[in-house]
């Protein structure tokens, strides 16, 4: 079962929320505001936050441009998972990963499932690597943000977490890329 091991230090790292919408602002970016609250309250920092429109190329110039930050380690995005014509986070998002995380899907759909049942199947929640940045899409709303964080993401970033965790394997990520260009 899993763990926290207070022997361990707890190591900070930098995440940028980005809310995907055409109708939000910061001024009512719900979803936005409840992950920069988990993210500091858990000791992390809130290395960037915006606003995109549901455009995929906006959306792959806005991430793509965070991935290739040095002082960015995780981008969270929130919205545009659905399946409406003008939710196209995922569609955007994943043509950019070098490795899919399948198992986040997976663990959010079942954490989802027990909180609203079958409704979880409207969501196209995906989560990848772009380089070394790890990237988690979420559905747009705070709820869907507070069970993602609470339940998967608050422990994968704590590298206290045990039996294992995104951030100890962070010095490594770069392997896949180095292997290319040997």
């Amino acid at each position: 079962m899993s763990r926290i091991d207070d022997t361990q230090p707890f190591i900070a790292i930098n995440i940028a929320v980005l809310t995907v919408s055409d109708t939000r602002t910061l001024a009512d970016d719900r979803s936005g505001d409840t992950l920069v609250a988990r993210i500091e309250e858990a000791g992390h920092s809130v290395a960037a936050r915006a606003i995109e429109k549901d455009d995929v190329d906006a959306l792959q110039s806005r991430v793509g441009t965070w991935a290739l930050d040095k002082d960015i380690d995780v981008i969270i995005t929130t919205g545009g998972t659905g399946f409406t014509g003008r939710d196209v986070t995922p569609d955007a998002l994943e043509p950019l990963f070098d490795k899919r995380m399948d198992g986040f899907s997976i663990a959010f759909h079942m954490l989802s499932h027990s909180k609203i049942g079958s409704s979880t199947i409207q969501s196209r929640a995906t989560a990848g690597l772009i380089g070394t940045t790890f990237v988690f899409c979420l559905p747009g709303s705070p709820g869907a943000c507070k069970d993602a964080w609470d339940g998967i993401l608050k422990m994968q970033l704590d590298y206290r977490h045990k039996p294992c965790n995104f951030i100890e394997i962070m010095p490594r990520l770069d392997e896949h890329l180095k292997r290319g260009s040997s």
